[in-house]
């Protein structure tokens, strides 16, 4: 099966710098295949057997017994990412793409927690929580926004790590690609 791995805050601001051939490395002795990298900010994609969850947490133990850094690590199958894909909600009403992101949830968050959200937090942002995905559109750019992932973490419960639009069908793309 084919995966996706997103890791959060590494190579951000030159904080938890963590080189990609590294990375990579720690994939491959987790026993993973066909290993390969995206940008510097923590996008792997790989092959495992199905239901090989426990990867996330391996790379996550081997990057905090190496570097020191407490690193979340979200996993996701080409299926649920092309699902990710398909049901943005932003894209329905044609707003600028450039604009979109989405922050990707280790875990679903309760409808209670997401529906104490405030939707005015960062006006004019506006986002959407479906599923395991936020869906974001944000004009005047992910560092001006108030709704961080800092934000999303407490409010859901949950960890949460970003990707802009672009990248999430590059990764798209690649994993496709295989």
């Amino acid at each position: 099966m084919i995966y996706l791995a997103l890791l959060r805050g590494i190579n951000v601001g030159g904080k938890n710098v963590l080189p990609m051939k590294e990375l990579a490395r720690m994939f491959a002795a987790a026993d993973c295949t066909d290993v390969r990298t995206f940008i510097q900010s923590g996008n792997v994609i790989f092959e495992a057997p199905a239901g090989a969850a426990g990867i996330g947490q391996a790379i996550q133990a081997a990057i905090e017994k190496r570097f020191g850094y407490r690193i979340p690590v979200i996993l996701r199958t080409l299926p649920q990412l092309r699902k990710t894909i398909r049901d943005n909600p932003f894209l329905a009403i044609g707003v600028d793409q450039r604009a979109l992101h989405v922050y990707f949830l280790a875990d679903r968050p309760s409808a209670d927690a997401v529906a104490g959200l405030d939707a005015g937090r960062s006006v004019p942002d506006r986002f959407e929580v479906r599923g395991q995905e936020i869906y974001l559109h944000l004009p005047n750019g992910m560092g001006r926004t108030k709704l961080t992932n800092a934000y999303f973490d407490s409010k859901l419960s949950t960890v949460c790590t970003a990707r802009n639009w672009a990248t999430v069908l590059k990764l798209a793309a690649m994993m496709e690609a295989r």
